[in-house]
């Protein structure tokens, strides 16, 4: 089944996050606003990708001294979409 997502991530440059999970696998993958070259990169090398997997490898992940980043924040948003428990995940 296909779900459509859109996140409002926090703390980045990107104002919004956009994709579809379709059977655990990430589609259509959109940074709205960030670096659009690494985004864009990001995006590319994710289609098709299993999200699960896809939230643990980038959660945590740390651009400059936010305390979070782009990545960091598609894990939030595929762990929220997925109703996933985040802290069972990180013992994990």
């Amino acid at each position: 089944m296909k779900e459509f997502v859109e996140f409002i991530p926090t703390g980045i440059c990107s104002r919004k996050i956009t994709f579809e999970l379709d059977n655990g696998k990430i589609h259509n993958l959109n940074f709205h606003g960030g670096c659009p070259g690494n985004l864009t990169a990001i995006s590319t090398l994710l289609e098709g990708s299993d999200a699960v997997k896809t939230a643990r490898l980038l959660r945590g992940n740390q651009c400059r001294d936010k305390g979070t980043s782009c990545a960091d924040q598609l894990a939030i948003a595929i762990e929220q979409a997925m109703n996933l428990d985040t802290e069972h995940r990180k013992a994990s």
